[in-house]
């Protein structure tokens, strides 16, 4: 069955009727209709079978719709007939105008070109001239025809760029004033060629291309600017060179569209160089000189030139920069560059000297150069041994055994290398026990005579040897070797050197010694300890109460800093002008006899004399009898004036510390409250 699509009458629309070929007799039967849309979109009559389009329909949203027809009994609902299927299409009417897609678009097309799929109407269509279009697009349906419907978009045509402009200098002569001591690549000057193009189409290169044989310049391209930078390749001279005419041609990157060269264009560009007051220039950047070692001073080693390049030609001094010589070490004449030596040189220890020579004129321009001096070499230095040789030789040694292989070093570095000749001194020319071999590679080997060494008899044998080189004039030391005589195994190996090895039990083996030597460790670990323990039993117990403020006399065994521990007091504050007539007796001691101290001159509370206060105490202590003879101390019991409760001392009392009572301390106001609970807190304790 069909059905036109859009259909919207004021009564539903018969799409097509049922009807059954079965024989049904008298019975009452009826059409149901089962499928998609039975019911909402589909309804039929069940008398007469006739389909009906209950809604409006839109074959673009479904295209048709498969449905079944039954008939039933109407009173049973039984099955007549199985079902039948039948398909119901929407019909299309044109409904719907044709659209795009994806608009709007943009399309490019290069510009100049004859031919397109949008075609160009217009011949040489230029960008530079006008770079985008917007063309309008309409669609229609059915042919055109009439009764059909249209769409539109739009399509913004770009014409892309193509090198069909060449670079252009802005101006045709340029001008730069460069100034003659302008640094190496640093710019002197910037040209411009514009070109119409854009992109790489737009990109040029500049070159130099006459005026500059000597290739003094360079023009290198500013990627971000497209501009083109005059640089130095070389240094300019004033005096050599005043003026330069240069011509400079921009190049662009891309060809000609149909194939030929790129494009080009020329500019001239005039160079003046500007008079600088340049630095005196030295003949030489480096020098190199040499100079024998311990030559005189004011020797003269070389000399270095230098001149002023402007056409002034000013005078130039000369000066070595003495961070390069700290030593002061050479000197240099200010006027004509000769550099002398100022100190003797050693090439032992220093064989390279690098020193600044700066060139100053009268504007202070300041140049420099390095002076490499070497030190050459001359024979001053004797040869002598390679090392403290010290040789052992077997007491079972044979004639004619190898004791030691002796070679020397040299300081010096002659050009013809080293050569040392050995011999012994003259006096020992005839000795009978050793003798030297000359082994030809600058060393020399020491042979024994005999095989009689013994300890006993010479334990070590000193052996000078004088070592000579080849140098002009010769040099010679003497050294001495040092053989030990030494007990050897069978085989040759050194076991003892000392001749103390001999007195020993021939029954004493090393365990045996290794046991002794332990126990004699051994006795005296366990004596140290016994002395240790005695020491801690004899010092005696001080039993110290933190809550007993009181003084304590205490007597110390060591010798104190005797005169010099009062220079760190203020004497006056000690001595109690209440005694002044007369000296308290000392407290540390209680002598046998009691001694009657000197009379003498002293100072007043307000005027102490210090020196001769401790004059004073030193000729009493010398001259008492009962006096110790360690160091003492020496009581001030003097608490200062002005106090309602006196001196506090106990040592002032000739009471114990028992027969004190110190309840009264109680009754001298706050300041004493605290003193008083300590002393009573103390007096409490000891009686319990």
């Amino acid at each position: 069955m069909f059905v036109l699509e859009e259909f919207s009458g004021p009564d539903p629309i018969l799409v097509g009727r049922l009807h059954t070929d079965l024989d049904v007799g008298g019975r009452n039967i009826k059409y149901v209709l089962a499928g998609e849309g039975a019911g909402t979109i589909f309804a039929i009559n069940e008398l007469t079978g006739d389909i009906h389009a209950m809604k409006r329909l839109d074959r673009e949203e479904k295209a048709e719709y498969t449905l079944t027809a039954q008939v039933v009994n109407a009173d049973t609902d039984e099955p007549l007939e199985p079902p039948s299927e039948f398909i119901i299409k929407v019909q299309d009417i044109n409904d719907n105008p044709p659209q795009f897609i994806e608009g709007p678009y943009r399309a490019s097309v290069p510009e100049m070109s004859a031919v397109a799929t949008i075609k160009i109407a217009l011949h040489g269509m230029d960008r530079e001239m006008r770079e985008e279009y917007l063309v309008v697009i309409q669609a229609k349906d059915m042919g055109g025809h009439m009764g059909g419907l249209s769409g539109t978009t739009t399509v913004t045509v770009t014409l892309t760029d193509i090198n069909d402009n060449p670079p252009k200098f802005s101006k045709s002569l340029y001008d730069f004033v460069i100034p003659e001591d302008l640094p190496i690549g640093t710019m002197g000057g910037k040209v411009k060629a514009n070109d119409r193009d854009i992109g790489e189409n737009a990109k040029s290169t500049y070159n130099v291309i006459e005026g500059d044989e000597q290739g003094v310049f360079e023009i290198v391209t500013d990627t971000q600017t497209q501009e083109g930078i005059l640089r130095l390749k070389k240094p300019l001279n004033f005096e050599t060179k005043r003026a330069y005419t240069l011509k400079v041609e921009a190049t662009n990157i891309r060809s000609e569209p149909s194939g030929g060269l790129p494009y080009k264009d020329t500019a001239t560009v005039k160079v003046v160089v500007e008079d600088s007051d340049e630095p005196p220039v030295f003949a030489k950047p480096m020098y190199s000189l040499e100079v024998n070692e311990n030559a005189p001073i004011n020797t003269v080693i070389g000399t270095v030139t230098a001149r002023d390049p402007d056409s002034s030609g000013s005078v130039v001094r000369y000066f070595i920069d003495r961070h390069t010589d700290l030593e002061r070490q050479f000197n240099i004449n200010v006027d004509d560059g000769k550099i002398t030596l100022a100190k003797t040189l050693d090439r032992e220890t220093d064989m390279w000297h690098n020193i600044t020579v700066t060139a100053t004129e009268v504007s202070n321009q300041i140049s420099r150069a390095i002076v490499a001096i070497r030190v050459m070499d001359i024979n001053d230095n004797a040869p002598e041994f390679a090392t403290e040789y010290e040789a052992f030789l077997c007491e079972n040694g044979k004639p004619g055994q190898v004791i030691q292989t002796v070679s020397a070093v040299d300081k010096d570095d002659p050009i013809q290398g080293h050569y040392f000749d050995y011999r012994l001194v003259p006096e020992m020319l005839n000795n009978p026990n050793f003798t030297i071999k000359n082994n030809q590679d600058n060393s020399i080997s020491v042979l024994a005579k005999h095989d009689t060494f013994r300890r006993q008899k010479q334990e070590m044998y000193f052996l000078p040897i004088i070592v000579t080189d080849n140098g002009n004039p010769p040099m010679s030391s003497t050294n001495t070797l040092t053989i030990r005589v030494c007990g050897c195994s069978k085989d040759g190996i050194v076991q003892s050197c000392n001749v103390e090895a001999y007195v020993l039990p021939i029954g004493l083996s090393m365990g045996a010694l290794i046991a002794i030597l332990a126990c004699i460790i051994l006795l005296l670990v366990i004596v140290v300890l016994f002395v240790t323990l005695r020491r801690h039993k004899n010092e005696p117990l001080i039993i110290k109460d933190d809550e007993d403020v009181r003084e304590n006399i205490i007597r110390y065994d060591d010798e104190g800093g005797g005169e010099e521990d009062t220079e760190a007091f203020d004497i006056a504050t000690l001595q109690n002008p209440d005694g002044i007539n007369g000296y308290l007796p000392r407290k540390d001691i209680k002598p046998d006899l009691q001694f009657m101290p000197r009379a003498g001159q002293h100072s007043g509370p307000n005027g102490v004399d210090v020196d001769e206060f401790i004059n004073v105490r030193l000729h009493e202590a010398d001259n008492d009898p009962t006096a110790p003879p360690y160091d003492s101390i020496q009581i001030y019991g003097y608490e200062g004036r002005g106090s309602i409760a006196g001196s506090l001392s106990s040592l002032e009392t000739a009471s114990s510390d028992s027969d004190q009572n110190y309840d009264y301390l109680r009754e001298w106001g706050p300041r004493f409250r605290r003193l008083g609970e300590l002393y009573s807190v103390g007096e409490s304790d000891r009686e319990t």
